[in-house]
């Protein structure tokens, strides 16, 4: 049976979102808020408690139209998970069904793996009260278990799918790689010319010599080495020694901004 938001023959990327016997349209609403987050949009609810359309769930839904708009309704799980060909099942409870337990993590790896084959994929997702039956979870190949706290392991219907929905995005991405709505410019660590370091140390050398820093004229040499040796370890880049130049002249007492941006070096700009 297909719902009445879509239709079989649309391409969806990720694996489908399940929810058996949903009760609250704001359940709904906000499951479909977490699968807009991680890029998920193929969402299916089996027999739904109050029917569909849920304008609750729109409203619930945060502007996640586009999951809400394209939801299909199913009888039962079989009709819901028919075309699919690898199904986990979430549950948090031991069942009598000898099947793989994978956790999040795992479970979003193997969903990946079925998905680069070119096959579909679902997430069953249990009732708010009560979950998932045996009968249910047989269809499924494997069981997700979330590792939670043992003594408050409830998590509701909104948190578990996103969990794994996150799970699943974070699986896509490469190592310390981030999603942003616009590519971030590299920034530029390329260590300034030692030209330019030395007239850093010169300057502040300079301005700290009428403070009274450097005590006699015996300790004066210890003191610069060790001042240059400081300034040369981190590996300024131009733009950081032209601003602590900058600081340096505001320091001296120079009252103009002429003054600050020649120390800076900004006036040639």
């Amino acid at each position: 049976m297909n719902g009445e938001g879509g239709t079989d023959s649309r391409q969806v990327t990720g694996p489908a979102i399940i929810l058996v016997e949903p009760q609250l349209g704001e359940n709904i609403g906000m499951v479909a808020r977490a699968m807009a987050n991680f890029g998920l949009s193929d969402l299916r609810l089996v027999a739904p408690r109050d029917g569909w359309p849920n304008e609750k769930a729109r409203a619930a839904a945060s502007r996640a139209d586009h999951v809400i708009d394209a939801v299909r309704v199913y009888e039962n799980v079989a009709e819901a998970v028919a075309e699919l060909r690898f199904v986990l099942a979430t549950t948090a409870r031991t069942r009598e069904i000898p099947k793989e337990v994978l956790g999040p993590r795992e479970a979003a790896a193997a969903l990946r793996e079925k998905e680069s084959l070119g096959q579909e994929t679902g997430l069953l997702f249990g009732r708010e009260r009560w979950g998932l039956v045996n009968e249910e979870i047989a269809y499924a190949d494997k069981i997700v278990t979330f590792p939670v706290n043992p003594s408050f392991a409830s998590l509701n219907l909104a948190q578990s799918v996103l969990l794994m929905s996150y799970e699943w995005l974070q699986s896509g991405l490469g190592e310390g790689e981030l999603p942003t709505r616009a590519r971030l410019p590299e920034l530029d660590a390329m260590p300034a010319p030692k030209s330019e370091l030395v007239g850093l140390m010169e300057h502040l050398e300079s301005a700290l010599e009428p403070t009274g820093y450097y005590r006699t004229e015996e300790k004066r040499p210890v003191m610069v080495r060790n001042l240059r040796a400081m300034l040369q370890r981190p590996g300024f880049t131009t733009t950081e020694i032209r601003a602590l130049r900058g600081i340096v002249a505001a320091l001296e007492g120079r009252k103009t901004k002429r003054d600050v941006a020649k120390a800076s070096g900004e006036e040639d700009e």
